[in-house]
């Protein structure tokens, strides 16, 4: 025979108090004196109520739902943070929804939309389509990761230190010839750090160098294709040359490798390659990748402990919000493999 569902007239009951002290205890346990809340913190146990999830949600809005939107997922570096937010939902216990934004505001804002819907309680978001004050507009919490965010929390890696790490490297090793290829990022994206870093230290050392800022397109096959024109032209243009090269992301840096091996079977002396964030695949390439390490577990847990700050502030009767956004930054690692001396 099935058991009967507990309900808050039960604990009432049970604990000789008001069903409103018993709502209390759910919504707003502050209220309550740490010995009452104990009392029926046990007739939870002794009768064994289970929460009916649906009830609390329609009781006090608060659906235990974070939204995550993400630009795309064949970027390793996107698809490794998302499991590792994932991940916390042994620590936190909140639940997430998950969209993949990539073609534009209008198709961002009918994601928010449908995610607001659902009553979600906090929103990350690591696409570059909407601007933070739009973001900020939602009023519920909200941390960016790894972009713009005047407007909201965030938490970003140390680009530029990340980017010194890998040119010096580069120049330690005595390349002739030091290639950064990207996107043309913005300036006002923390990334663009990553190019900023590499042309001033060349500049400083005085290193002949070249930016390649022409990655474009919306799949990897287009990204794929655009790296092999850019491959070639390097390729036939520093043939004599020790070449450094280094990539804005190990997506990028695993392609690159490919290249190599397809045209000349082996890794020559004439390359050296980093990559940057370290997701699996730079460890996993056919030569273990040097990458720059984002600690993307750090960022994930930064990202989640502030963002359950925020959301767990909001359910207090007198929340006191953030006065300005919080700002983190993480230190990233420099991790030599096989693609460097």
């Amino acid at each position: 025979m099935a058991k009967k569902q507990v309900t808050f007239a039960d604990i009432a009951e049970y604990t000789n108090f008001s069903k409103t002290t018993i709502s209390r205890y759910f919504n707003h346990p502050d209220s309550l004196t740490l010995e009452n809340q104990e009392k029926i913190s046990q007739a939870l146990d002794a009768l064994g109520y289970k929460k009916n999830k649906l009830a609390k949600v329609l009781a006090n809005g608060k659906s235990e739902f974070v939204g995550i939107i993400v630009p795309n997922l064949y970027l390793h570096y996107y698809s490794e943070m998302l499991t590792q937010l994932l991940s916390s939902y042994s620590d936190y216990h909140y639940k997430f929804l998950v969209f993949v934004s990539d073609r534009g505001p209008e198709e961002e804002e009918q994601y928010i939309d449908e995610l607001m819907a659902y009553q979600i309680e906090g929103l990350i978001v690591l696409s570059h389509t909407l601007s933070s004050e739009k973001l900020a507009s939602y009023q519920i919490p909200v941390i960016a990761i790894e972009r713009e965010a005047k407007y909201i929390c965030s938490v970003t890696t140390d680009n530029y230190m990340g980017a010194l790490q890998a040119t010096n490297l580069l120049i330690r090793d005595k390349c002739d010839i030091l290639v950064h290829i990207n996107a043309n990022v913005p300036d006002f994206v923390p990334a663009y750090s990553r190019i900023l870093a590499f042309q001033e230290t060349c500049q400083e050392h005085n290193v002949p160098y070249e930016l390649n800022l022409n990655i474009t397109g919306d799949s990897y096959q287009d990204i794929f294709a655009q790296m092999h024109r850019i491959f070639t032209d390097i390729d036939e243009k520093y043939a004599d040359k020790k070449k450094g090269i280094f990539l804005s992301n190990d997506t990028y840096a695993n392609m690159f490798l490919n290249l190599i091996f397809q045209k000349y079977g082996y890794f020559p002396d004439t390359y050296e390659l980093v990559g940057f964030d370290n997701s699996p695949i730079a460890s996993e390439a056919i030569l273990p990748i040097t990458t720059v390490g984002q600690q993307i577990d750090l960022i994930a847990k930064t990202s989640m402990e502030l963002l359950v700050q925020q959301m767990e502030e909001r359910k207090k009767r007198k929340p006191v919000p953030l006065a300005e956004p919080i700002h983190k930054q993480i230190t990233p690692i420099l991790i030599r493999r096989k693609t460097t001396s």
